[in-house]
């Protein structure tokens, strides 16, 4: 297939064989998808044109919100939640296999900060001495390790960088939890969604607002607000708002379509509370299969 045979652009972070990129191909097996190294590289590629939509890691399970997400699309993007791709996770140590005799005395140990987190324990009693150092991918990792065999490193990773990148997977499933999932979103200029079929069928919004004051309950009021019209929220998170301390927005994501006029209603007497409020539209969850 061709470039002028593709109907989309996707970005995503990469480079190939990343967490990311696994997500993406699993929704957009058959289109140009174009590896950017960083998450707001991801956002301003869709923000400026330059492709249709971007993937960008939004929470794992055990490490909780990407900040740099967020806070990028509240601060710095105007883009909408299109489809949201949940995927297992699985990291697995790995060395160059130039190196795999002496995979025991490395000098290092290469991931995106995520990672490295994810697998604490793991690294704590059994690399407790040896440096971690961040990088902007799982795969951006296992790509310089395959790029110097003659450095005693190791990068973590799942088993496609692996295979990708030639390297060999010297411990499997480092990770501190079992249960070990992250959260993907599609990103567009435009509020659409990806179709339901194969999807969980469940309707999600996701809001940022800020409050209007700092008076006493005021965070109560705004969650009566979707208390009393039976609208349930999955999620509640506070980010600073960058203004100083003890400024924050929220981030609320509420099972529930934001064309709902019980949502509709929720919006207009959240402004009338004096919140700022910004949607990022309404979009289905689907499992990857990876």
């Amino acid at each position: 297939m061709t470039q002028n045979e593709w109907k989309y652009r996707i970005a995503y972070l990469g480079p190939e064989a990343s967490f990311t990129y696994l997500a993406t191909k699993e929704i957009f097996p058959n289109e140009w998808i174009i590896a950017y190294r960083t998450i707001p590289e991801c956002i301003d590629a869709v923000t400026n044109d330059m492709v249709d939509y971007a993937v960008v890691p939004l929470e794992n399970a055990l490490e909780g919100t990407v900040p740099l997400t967020i806070d990028y699309l509240f601060h710095e993007a105007n883009l909408f939640i299109i489809g949201e791709i949940k995927l297992k996770i699985q990291q697995h140590l790995m060395v160059n296999k130039a190196q795999k005799d002496h995979w025991e005395k490395i000098e290092g140990i290469y991931s995106h900060p995520h990672a490295l987190a994810q697998c604490h324990k793991y690294l704590f009693y059994r690399f407790s001495h040896v440096p971690l150092h961040q990088t902007t991918s799982t795969a951006e990792a296992a790509k310089m390790v395959a790029e110097n065999p003659d450095k005693c490193i190791a990068a973590i990773g799942n088993a496609s960088s692996a295979e990708k990148y030639g390297l060999e997977i010297v411990e499997k499933n480092i990770h501190d939890f079992h249960f070990n999932h992250t959260r993907f979103v599609i990103l567009s200029k435009h509020n659409t969604r990806l179709p339901i079929e194969n999807s969980d069928g469940q309707p999600k919004t996701m809001l940022m607002l800020t409050l209007p004051h700092d008076d006493s309950g005021a965070l109560h009021q705004v969650l009566s607000v979707f208390a009393w019209r039976k609208l349930n929220l999955s999620k509640i998170e506070s980010r600073p708002l960058k203004t100083g301390l003890g400024n924050y927005f929220f981030i609320i994501d509420v099972l529930a379509d934001e064309n709902e006029p019980m949502m509709e209603w929720a919006f207009e007497e959240l402004r009338a509370l004096g919140c700022t409020v910004k949607s990022l539209g309404t979009y289905y969850t689907y499992n990857a299969t990876e």
